[in-house]
């Protein structure tokens, strides 16, 4: 049921486990690279960053009790703010599924990972009208991904540049 494509990334093929375990390998590419010291970002880069940074922070936190369009607007609003910053910094959202990340990772992988949760999150929602809710598990675990101790929120904390 939650397979369609959608701008052409492929972000449709994250549904299921195989899908946000890609996003978490580019993720993981891309943050051991940097540091390891493979990839050392440029000041656009940091700024970028900062920039998603400020863009996503004040999210609610996550609770069963928001409504369905709430819940998946959160997902969505990453997918908005990294096209931007891709586009901005002249980066190319590339789809994760499947694919091992170029190494050494980059700015490019680490968008593409989480750009791809946020794309499967406005499958969802452009699918709530007419197919009803998501999986509830594969919304938790790309909320897992993107909010809280760990995750995407947390960003500029896994840089050591």
């Amino acid at each position: 049921m939650w397979r369609r494509t959608v701008n052409g990334l492929g972000a449709a093929r994250l549904g299921g486990r195989g899908g946000l375990d890609s996003a978490w390998e580019w993720w993981d590419a891309a943050i051991e690279d940097s540091q390891e010291g493979r990839w050392i970002r440029t000041d656009t880069e940091r700024r970028t960053i900062d920039d998603i940074a400020a863009a996503t922070v004040g999210c609610p936190p996550a609770s069963g009790e928001l409504p369905w369009r709430a819940r998946l607007a959160r997902i969505v609003r990453w997918a908005a703010v990294l096209r931007l910053a891709a586009r901005a910094g002249g980066w190319e959202l590339v789809p994760v599924t499947g694919v091992a990340p170029a190494r050494p990772a980059g700015m490019a992988t680490l968008l593409s990972a989480v750009y791809a949760v946020g794309e499967q999150g406005e499958i969802w929602l452009d699918a709530l009208r007419t197919e009803g809710p998501p999986p509830v598990v594969e919304v938790g675990r790309a909320e897992a991904f993107l909010f809280g101790p760990g995750s995407v929120e947390d960003l500029r904390q896994f840089f050591y540049d």
